[in-house]
Formats: C-alpha cells, sequence, structure tokens
C-alpha cells in the first residue's frame, strides 16, 4: 500500500496497536527518534508504507482527536471510531504508572505515599498524555499556552480518575483490552497462516508447471533425436544403394571393354 494519501482505518488501528506495543519503550525515553523508525517497520511488515515522521504526525493527531472527544463530550465519544482503543491503552497507562508508583513508596508511610502516588500519577498522566511533543521533536519548541494545558490537564486528569475507579472497573477495561489484543493476535496468526497456505499452494503449482514444461522439454528432445536418428538411417541407405549401382555400373564397364 502506498505511503501517500489518508489513512485507512485498518491501517490506524495497526498503528495504535503497534505504539501501544511500545509504550513501555516510548514511557522509558524522551528521545524516541529510533522507536518511531520501529513502528514505521512494523507498519511496513503489515503491508503499510509510512515513514516514522507520517506515524508520529498521525499519532499526534489522534491523541488531539481523543482530548477534544474526553473533554467536550466524554459520554459520546463513540463518534471517534478510535476512542475506544486510545481510551483503553491510556487507561492501561494510568494503572501502570499506579502501580508503579506504588511498589516504589511502599513501607511505613503508606497513606502519605497514595497521596503522593495520585498527585504524580495526575501530573505524569498529563504529560505523557499529551507525548511530550517537545521532547519527541528533539527540539526546544514553545510550551503550548496557559489555556491550551489547562484544557490538557483537565483532559488527563479525567483519564487518571477514571483509572482510580474500584478495582473491578479497571479490572474490566484490563479484561477488555486483553481479550481485544488477543482477538487482534489471533487474526494476524490467521492472516499469516492464510497467506502461508497460499504461498504453499502457489509454489506447489508452481513446481507442477515446471516439471510439465520439463517433461514437454524431453519429449521434445526425444522426437526431435527420433527424427534425426531416421534421417540418417535413410541417408545411410541410399548411400549404400547408390554405392551399389555404382558398383554394378563399374563392372559392366569393365566387362565390355574386356570383350
Amino acid at each position: 500500500m502506498s505511503g501517500g494519501g489518508q489513512w485507512g482505518q485498518e491501517e490506524t488501528r495497526e498503528l495504535i496497536f503497534i505504539r501501544g506495543e511500545l509504550e513501555k519503550d516510548f514511557s522509558a525515553t524522551k528521545h524516541n527518534k529510533t522507536l518511531w523508525e520501529v513502528v514505521s517497520a512494523g507498519m511496513k511488515d503489515r503491508g503499510f508504507t509510512r515513514t516514522p515522521h507520517q506515524c508520529k504526525s498521525k499519532w499526534k493527531n489522534l491523541l488531539n482527536r481523543y482530548k477534544g472527544k474526553e473533554t467536550s463530550d466524554p459520554e459520546n465519544g463513540s463518534q471517534f471510531p478510535f476512542f475506544e482503543e486510545l481510551h483503553a491503552l491510556f487507561t492501561e497507562r494510568a494503572k501502570n504508572m499506579q502501580r508503579r508508583l506504588l511498589e516504589t513508596e511502599a513501607g511505613p508511610d503508606s497513606t502519605q505515599a497514595k497521596k503522593r502516588m495520585k498527585r504524580t500519577t495526575v501530573d505524569r498522566s498529563s504529560d505523557e498524555f499529551s507525548e511530550q511533543a517537545e521532547d519527541e521533536d528533539g527540539s526546544e519548541e514553545e510550551k503550548p499556552t496557559r489555556g491550551i494545558s489547562r484544557k490538557r490537564k483537565k483532559a488527563d486528569t479525567i483519564v487518571s480518575d477514571k483509572s482510580l475507579r474500584p478495582s473491578s472497573g479497571v479490572q474490566e477495561v484490563l479484561r477488555e483490552f486483553l481479550n481485544q489484543q488477543l482477538r487482534m493476535d489471533m487474526q494476524w496468526r490467521e492472516m499469516m497462516e492464510r497467506r502461508a497456505h497460499e504461498r504453499q499452494l502457489f509454489e506447489q503449482e508452481w513446481q507442477q508447471s515446471m516439471e510439465k514444461l520439463e517433461r514437454e522439454r524431453l519429449m521434445v528432445e526425444k522426437a526431435w533425436r527420433e527424427r534425426e536418428e531416421d534421417k540418417r538411417r535413410r541417408e545411410e541407405s541410399r548411400a549404400e544403394t547408390r554405392d551399389s549401382l555404382l558398383t554394378t555400373l563399374l563392372n559392366e564397364l569393365i566387362n565390355d571393354t574386356n570383350l
């Protein structure tokens, strides 16, 4: 598929899936140019040719649309076709941050650690939700205006609040995300198996056609050799006949001379 033009839904979902698989790597580093090259390579493996810059730009566009739906009308986010995938991804991200902070700060002062965890989760979720555009570009761009920052912080706070709901809700979201990932993995494996089967059939057909052509070549070669052999025998027969006639003629001439 060409790397230019608009993004299709299947192509966009593949981008979200691959970017989600690399979430831990993106969270661990700010200089992620190489990671976007990995995303581009993953898209190419799935049959979609996109440059790292195109993948990153599309991801930022998805984030902006997701944040717009989340802040303006959270209950009507289904109008954005990729809302559920992104919401599940960021919910899982917030949950992982919460779990890491709990493991890091667990101890005698657990109450104070939980307060710090909640405050830090909201702040870090806000920073990571915006994907830290300045760090990804590797430049010293100006920060967003205060009004935009407040909107982003509000959207990130909503995501963080949702991630801090009772454990049953989080488990349900996590279970749904894992089931969706399993379904996508199964579809991918089925597609790869189908392609392998088609390739095997093609190779068998190609081998059969090559064998047929080889048999036809051998038959043509055999027929040619038979014709050449027959021609040689006829020439030998004519030569023998000619020699016999010449011998007879010479004998008659010799007899006539003697007489």
